[in-house]
């Protein structure tokens, strides 16, 4: 081989090592990499346990307040106000309505007639009477409203010796005396009043005593008779002794149980239709053993 042969074999094998390289870039520096690519797992795994930590301390309420939708990093990790705890609050307890005691249940208050309308119809009878005894009249000595308790309101049904609809309000008296009073409001005006002292109740008295002027509550005037005023609210009050448990009412064709409210019994009810007889009155211990029946009372009268 001449000189200029190996010459150009040796250029030939330069550009020949030289488009090797070209084609095949030089080996990758594997663990330089490595150690790059342990570094940054390493750092995101600090940042994702940082934010871990970061969520595990944000109250539960930061995420309520969002009403449950994505959230932003302030919403995650501002605390509000409802995350802490609000002292409860301790109900302040309603006062005591002044004035008159009301029934034992609210359905001894007929006819859409309020406790508050039952008070004021008792503070005019109260009134009207005081003015009554300011012009002469004789003094029953009736004392304040408040020291009564009200078992009784319904409507009043006028009749020909009364004329025109009112309220008839009943409220009785323990102390200082026995007092019962039947008051008849009419148009916010005390038209009438009944009154009763001391107790109807004798020695030999039955468990259940109808009380002497019920049939103001339970009948309309004798002028009236035959020719009722229907629909008619009625009552019926009376007093029960100890051992009396249950009382029950039939007028008219119904039978309902009497309220029991403190030594009274108070009944009452709708008519419909024009009646000849009393109510029929019926009286049971607390074992159910009937210990009165008004039929077989003689002082109690069965026909109107």
């Amino acid at each position: 081989m001449s000189e200029e042969e190996r010459d150009f074999e040796e250029q030939l094998r330069e550009l020949l090592s030289e488009d090797a390289y070209t084609i095949r870039p030089s080996p990758v520096p594997y663990p330089q990499i490595r150690r790059q690519g342990v570094v940054e797992r390493r750092r995101r795994v600090a940042v994702a346990g940082a934010v871990l930590a970061t969520l595990a301390a944000v109250p539960v309420g930061a995420f309520a307040a969002g009403g449950g939708g994505t959230g932003t990093a302030d919403t995650a990790t501002t605390p509000t106000a409802s995350a802490s705890a609000t002292p409860t609050s301790t109900p302040t307890p309603s006062p005591t309505p002044s004035g008159p005691a009301g029934p034992a249940t609210a359905g001894q208050l007929r006819d859409g007639i309020t406790r508050e309308q039952a008070v004021e119809g008792l503070d005019n009878c109260i009134a009207e009477h005081r003015k009554n005894v300011a012009m002469g009249a004789r003094d029953l000595n009736l004392g304040k409203a408040d020291d009564y308790r009200i078992i009784l309101a319904l409507k009043s049904t006028g009749d020909l010796n009364s004329p025109g609809d009112g309220v008839f309000v009943v409220a009785v008296q323990e102390k200082p005396s026995e007092v019962r009073l039947v008051c008849n409001i009419k148009g916010g005006v005390a038209s009438g009043l009944n009154y009763s002292g001391g107790s109807d109740r004798q020695p030999d008295s039955p468990p259940v005593l109808v009380d002497t002027n019920a049939n103001k509550l339970y009948q309309q005037s004798f002028l009236n008779k035959g020719n009722w005023k229907l629909p008619f609210s009625w009552g019926f009050i009376g007093t029960v002794d100890p051992t009396v448990s249950k009382v029950t009412v039939s007028y008219g064709g119904s039978t309902s149980e009497a309220v029991l409210d403190h030594g009274w019994f108070v009944a009452s009810g709708t008519l419909t239709q024009q009646v000849t007889r009393n109510p029929h009155i019926k009286g049971y211990d607390k074992g159910g053993k009937l210990i009165y029946d008004s039929n077989e009372d003689k002082t109690y009268q069965q026909v109107q």
